[in-house]
């Protein structure tokens, strides 16, 4: 890396965390707190503009608002395996979510950053005070350190 280059992390796509993040000193074991979010699955492709950048999102993604206005993509297996619907919303409908208490590996960046999602295509960018967060799937993310506050607990 040249100096004054930005890191950039890249999602492995396959199960498990990442050597170079479950390694790092600085990093610690969260989980996920409940919380409710908005959710819409678009029937289209479309870039979905998050605070760290675009993201590219497939048909039948999930389209995820939440709870400081934030949005994200994800995937509809992802999607499944991390929200489950609170009632009267139906699975796989549009409605209110509830974040199941998942594990993650965080770490906080010294400086700025950039990540590589698992579409190969998708690049975000996070500050210094940002969270680089290793959902254990092969997929990497960046929550700001505000969100990460209220949306995540420190277990370890």
């Amino acid at each position: 890396m040249s100096a004054g280059a930005v890191p950039l992390f890249r999602s492995g796509g396959t199960p498990g965390h990442l050597a170079e993040i479950s390694a790092n000193p600085r990093r610690v074991l969260a989980r996920k707190r409940a919380c409710e979010v908005q959710v819409e699955f678009t029937p289209v492709g479309c870039l979905v503009q998050t605070a760290e950048g675009p993201v590219h999102a497939r048909p039948g993604d999930a389209i995820v608002t939440g709870t400081a206005g934030e949005r994200w993509s994800m995937s509809p297996a992802r999607f499944a395996a991390v929200y489950r619907p609170v009632s009267p919303t139906l699975a796989g409908e549009p409605g209110t979510y509830v974040s199941l208490p998942n594990r993650v590996i965080a770490v906080p960046m010294p400086g700025a950053f950039e990540v590589l999602l698992v579409d190969g295509r998708s690049r975000l960018r996070g500050k210094r005070g940002d969270w680089l967060v290793d959902y254990g799937d092969g997929g990497l993310g960046i929550v700001s350190k505000a969100i990460f506050a209220t949306t995540y607990e420190i277990i370890g």
